[in-house]
């Protein structure tokens, strides 16, 4: 069995001998590999639950499942894959959580807060990736969740239909619908 070793913030490191320590719970361990991967897979979460803070939490807790579950992992598409497969799962679970409570608040004061988020939009206008930014995060959840995946994760329609359980043509559907949502927010044709 080949040993990955590769370079992460200027450092070696060695994948196997990192994954058998945190196994065996070693804390140290756990901690580097932390450190190692923590802001690459924050930025990943950032990009589907939007808010900041929401992303810490979900990292957080993704960190927690990632340590209960290393005994788990298979060495067939290194130790950064298989966690960011958990990360972006646990993303979309708190979203679809949030989508559950959302459905129970007072549907009269949304559309309100939305006319909000959109002026907030229109008022950066002048700053374009700012209006972009703004118009992914304005997305319906589907369709945000398919558009981070597709653009910003690199997965192809067959993975995102896996992992968000819905047919290969709806995440089609889904990410050019997002990039027409966004267009018409930012006011582009193209």
């Amino acid at each position: 069995m080949c040993v990955t070793i590769h370079e992460l913030n200027g450092r070696k490191i060695n994948e196997k001998q990192l994954v058998q320590r945190c196994i065996k719970q070693d804390r140290k361990a756990q901690y580097e590999l932390y450190q190692n991967y923590v802001d690459a897979l924050f930025h990943t979460v950032l990009r589907i639950v939007v808010s900041r803070t929401v992303a810490e939490d979900v990292v957080q807790e993704g960190f927690v499942k990632i340590f209960r579950q290393m005994h788990r992992y298979r060495e067939d598409g290194g130790i950064y894959a298989w966690m960011k497969r958990i990360m972006i799962n646990e993303a979309i679970g708190h979203l679809r959580k949030q989508k559950r409570s959302i459905r129970h608040a007072d549907m009269e004061e949304l559309p309100e807060a939305s006319m909000e988020i959109w002026q907030q939009t229109k008022d950066t206008r002048d700053d374009r990736l700012g209006a972009i930014h703004q118009a992914i995060k304005l997305l319906p959840t589907g369709c945000r969740e398919v558009l981070n995946m597709y653009l910003f994760e690199g997965m192809s329609h067959r993975e995102i239909s896996t992992v968000l359980s819905i047919s290969e043509s709806t995440s089609k559907t889904q990410y050019m619908r997002a990039k027409r949502l966004i267009r018409e927010r930012i006011g582009t044709s193209s």
